[in-house]
């Protein structure tokens, strides 16, 4: 990563994949970006996040063995710091007007990379751009949102956007913001793919890797509005993300099956961070308010045993977890 605001980057686009044991997600992406990529112009580095199996030496190989080296490279981290410290190394090990970072889970559709990176062209361009992103058969995934609040808390845990004239109020305060139109008004937007352009990590600084997992990402779009940057959306860019391929915290949510402690632990560090410790014990009362009243209507969707893991976030430590990440 360069300091100088004059030189030129050595490269107009960097994308960073992420991998944690994840080594034939890995190819596939790779696979999926091969006609996209201009090698005199741009590069693809895998971070492999200090993987206990063979998945690096496995995807050097596929580069070899594909003839993606003159784009392609692997570097290998040394710990596995989780998904903010991990796209860090990426981040350090470029130099690039853009850095897409892009999860290892993804299929990056015909065209995507162009149209993204074109949305990042321009003096007046926003600082971050995320795709379309989809399912394998086409469906939209929501992956545009607004910033979590106590209040929001208490939207999510109570269902109360279904509470008739409560619910319609409420509506402008619900997280999941979904769009299907170009916009460049957005709050925050998934990392699964994002491109940022890189006076945005100048001036805002690397992902926070106190976050092993999970809101790091809405940290960051909050951190980059702070500082005067646009996040937009850009529906032109298409790309298949298999939720789940790199964590399984989805699939325990949909099965309301207790999800890994480093997600509580990241809800806390986000809390604390933008709203204070008072704003952490509201927003942890407002969600338990949220419960109890979904609870009585027969409508909760918490997981086991939230009801104690929101209070307890802090308490964990990403070292003595044994915790992985994609």
């Amino acid at each position: 990563m360069t300091d100088s605001t004059e030189r030129e980057p050595e490269h107009d686009a960097a994308v960073i994949v992420l991998n944690y044991r994840t080594p034939d997600l890995v190819v596939d992406c790779l696979r999926s970006l091969s006609a996209q990529i201009d090698p005199g112009r741009h590069e693809v580095v895998v971070v492999d996040n200090n993987s206990p199996d063979d998945s690096g030496d496995r995807i050097e190989a596929a580069i070899r063995e594909h003839d993606w080296s003159a784009w392609a490279r692997l570097v290998r981290s040394p710990v596995n710091g989780g998904f903010a410290a991990g796209n860090n190394v990426g981040i350090k090990a470029t130099d690039a007007r853009v850095r897409v970072l892009l999860n290892s889970d993804t299929i990056v559709r015909d065209g995507a990379m162009a149209s993204l990176l074109a949305a990042t062209r321009g003096e007046q361009a926003p600082g971050l751009v995320g795709p379309r992103l989809e399912w394998p058969d086409g469906e939209h995934q929501i992956s545009t949102f607004r910033f979590r609040t106590p209040l929001t808390e208490l939207i999510s845990a109570g269902r109360v956007g279904r509470l008739g004239w409560l619910g319609r109020r409420l509506q402008g305060h619900v997280v999941a913001n979904e769009t299907h139109e170009a916009r460049d008004d957005l709050d925050w937007t998934s990392f699964a793919c994002v491109a940022i352009r890189d006076e945005v990590t100048r001036s805002v600084g690397l992902l926070d890797e106190t976050y092993f997992m999970y809101f790091e990402d809405m940290d960051y779009c909050r951190r980059a509005k702070r500082a005067g940057f646009r996040v937009a959306h850009e529906p032109g860019a298409r790309v298949v993300h298999l939720r789940g391929g790199t964590s399984d915290v989805k699939k325990k949510t949909q099965e309301r099956k207790r999800r890994p402690a480093y997600f509580y632990a990241a809800r806390s560090r986000y809390f604390r961070a933008w709203y204070g410790v008072p704003g952490w014990a509201i927003a942890n009362l407002l969600w338990t308010l949220g419960w109890l009243l979904a609870l009585v209507r027969g409508k909760s969707l918490a997981v086991e045993r939230q009801w104690l893991d929101v209070w307890s976030g802090p308490v964990w430590k990403p070292q003595a977890a044994g915790a992985s990440n994609g």
